[in-house]
Parts: structure tokens; sequence; C-alpha cells
């Protein structure tokens, strides 16, 4: 999506409104056509419009322009209530346009703070590991290839930010996200986060274990997705752990279906190991 250059919202509203005093006050109808021509063709909304990639507004756009057409052709014959009548069409289905335009903006703002949101939420998940990494005595030359992946991709995200593709920027951050959530877990080592943790009850454990299998899941699919496209060897060996991971998630499921809730926290635990050494099979270390 490209970044609007539309300064603000009632600079548009200003030129129609300007428009629709020239209809009901100028002495002449030239002067009308005069001022909606300008709307339609230099004014700020009609080179936001020209510029974006909203279709539905380009198209209003050109029933506007297609309007004013009909309303100089009508004043060509002398009609001047029919050409003054089409003119105030025209300039309201600019206006239209133009508020198509805003509503992309309005996305686009919100876009934006999503971004801003999620990379802040990285960026406290880089320092709790690094934090982690310092009190472990773990150098930078130690520290696992997924904190190296979460950097990378911070990076792509910023650079597509900047080249106002935001939209693919997140999804960027979004990877960054799952590999920095693992990337701490498994730097923890032995001491995972759900011995530290306090469930009510087995079944909130078991959650919050499906959680973690759909964690781990989706970082087969950021880390591995081009490897295994390459390899045929490495996809062989990730597919037999992700059969296995599938196969315990599964049974997981049907023991929590059934209410053991206890036992499905278990084999949860299991068929995440699987995967873990799925993304290890491919060369890609994770400590723990």
């Amino acid at each position: 999506m490209m970044l609007y250059k539309l300064n603000n919202k009632l600079l548009s509203i200003a030129l129609i409104s300007a428009v629709f005093f020239n209809i009901a006050h100028a002495g002449q109808l030239e002067s009308r056509l005069q001022s909606v021509d300008k709307l339609l063709t230099t004014s700020s909304a009609a080179q936001t419009i020209k510029g974006s990639d909203n279709q539905a507004a380009k198209q209003k756009h050109e029933q506007a322009v297609s309007l004013y057409q009909k309303a100089k052709q009508a004043d060509s014959k002398g009609d001047d209530q029919q050409a003054a009548d089409l003119l105030k069409q025209a300039t309201t289905t600019m206006f239209e346009a133009t508020r198509m335009i805003e509503k992309d903006q309005s996305f686009l703002v919100k876009d934006l703070r999503d971004f801003d949101s999620r990379k802040e939420s990285i960026q406290a998940l880089c320092t709790a590991y690094e934090n982690i990494a310092e009190e472990k005595g773990i150098t930078s030359e130690e520290e696992n290839e997924l904190h190296a992946f979460v950097h990378q991709r911070l990076e792509q995200a910023v650079v597509l930010k900047d080249d106002n593709r935001v939209k693919e920027g997140r999804k960027m951050l979004d990877e960054a996200y799952v590999a920095a959530k693992v990337a701490i877990e498994h730097l923890r080592g032995g001491e995972t986060l759900v011995h530290s943790l306090n469930f009510a009850n087995s079944e909130e454990e078991y959650h919050y274990e499906v959680d973690r299998n759909d964690t781990h899941r989706m970082l087969v699919n950021v880390l591995l997705k081009e490897k295994m496209e390459k390899n045929s060897g490495a996809r062989s060996m990730v597919d037999k752990f992700l059969g296995k991971a599938d196969q315990l998630r599964m049974q997981a499921d049907a023991q929590a279906s059934d209410g053991q809730y206890e036992n499905a926290v278990g084999t949860l635990e299991q068929s995440t190991k699987e995967i873990v050494r799925a993304i290890r099979s491919a060369g890609i270390y994770i400590p723990g």
C-alpha cells in the first residue's frame, strides 16, 4: 500500500465546499465549470485519487469526470439549469471519491500504529533475551540462530515500512515475534517457563501447552520453508519428525476431549519436542 500525500481532510472538503458556493452564487456558468474542472483535475484530492491504488475511488472519480463532460455539453446547448444540476452531481460524486481515500488513510494510520506496537513488543523480547543470556554467561558467538533471525526480520520489516509496504513489513514482524518467543523459552534450557507458572488446573495448563505447540509449529513454516523447498533430504527428515508431532498432537486432543488434561499436557510436551527435533534436523540449532 502506498502512502497517500493528502495533506488533511479539511483541504479536500474546503475545495468541494468552494465549488458548491460557486455553483450557488457565481454570476456565470463558465466560472462554475472552471471551478469543477480544477476540482477534478488539479486539486490535491484529484491528484491523491489518481496516485492511489483504490480502484473504487478511481471509478468514482471517473464518474464525476463523465458528469462534468455532460455538464459542458448541456452548457454548449444553452441548457444552463441542466448544466448546473450535472455540475452539482459531479461535485458530490467527487466528494464520495475523496471520502474513500480518507478512509484508506485511516486504515493506514491503524496499520502503522499496529506495526509500531508489534515492533516494540519484539524489542522488549529481545531485551529480555539479552538479559537472560547475560545472566547465563552466554556470549554473542554462542547465541542461537533464532536470535539472529529475529534481528534480520526486524531490519527487513523496517525497510519494507520505509518503502510504504506496511502490510508486508508486518508479516516480517509477526515471524520475528514467533521466533523471539521460542528463542527466549529455549534459552532458559531446562528452566522452562511452564514450571514457574501457577496453573489453576490441568485444563488451563493444557491450553498453555497448545499455544506452545502451535507457536513451535508456526516457527517451522517461518524458518524452514525455503530450506525444505531447496533440499529434499532435509524435507524428508523434517517431515519424519513433524509426522510424529502431528500424531502426538491428535492424541493429546483426544485425551483432552475425554477430560484427561493431565495426560494431554504430557503428550503435548512430547509433540513439541518432536517439532524442535524437526527444526534441529534442518541444521538450525535451538538450545535446551
